[in-house]
């Protein structure tokens, strides 16, 4: 038999190891976040500089807003195309992952669970509406009664038992033969 073996490392340095791992991987997605928003504050800061309107005249904030409605425009009609390469490369990558697994010829198999069907639902199912012959395999079977059965086993059991030394000998013989032609005379 294989033995167990112990681990060298007891169960609360264990745990001691765990959470020091959970805590620095809580710290390195804390600085991604951090490094992201800065990511995002400085492109805002390139792209979209402080809009100055005091001093501006009506004319020139309708002429900035339409400039701005524009660029809007073309950033939304640029998001949704990326949205689209997005969604499409992932319906890619999932069809190539399948085709992936078809090749290897590994799949994975579901745990399977043990269903009582009947013999009629079988049929149902393979043949499905040529299906009209009800197949119930009890009905075909022979009733036996019980108590009858073991009330001729009890009686033939007594009987030898009694007759045993009524049948030894020539006179026994004699009644099996006489038992035995009796009807025919």
């Amino acid at each position: 038999m294989p033995e167990k073996r112990k681990s060298k490392i007891s169960a609360s340095r264990k745990l001691m190891l765990k959470s020091l791992m959970v805590a620095m991987a809580k710290e390195g997605l804390e600085q991604e976040l951090e490094e992201k928003e800065e990511q995002k504050s400085k492109y805002l800061e390139e792209k979209s500089p402080p809009i100055q309107t005091s001093g501006m005249s009506l004319v020139e904030l309708k002429t900035l807003c339409e400039e701005l409605h524009a660029k809007i425009d073309v950033v939304d009609e640029e998001r949704y195309d990326i949205e689209a390469k997005v969604s499409h490369n992932n319906r890619e990558i999932k069809d190539l992952n399948i085709k992936v697994l078809d090749l290897r010829g590994k799949f994975k198999r579901p745990n399977l669970r043990r269903v009582r069907v009947s013999a009629d639902a079988i049929l149902r199912s393979l043949l499905g509406s040529k299906h009209k012959v009800s197949l119930d395999l009890r009905a075909n079977l022979k009733s036996v009664k019980k108590e009858d059965t073991e009330k001729e086993k009890t009686a033939e059991v007594s009987d030898w038992r009694k007759n045993v030394e009524a049948m030894s000998g020539m006179e026994g013989r004699k009644k099996m033969f006489d038992a035995a032609a009796g009807p025919n005379q």
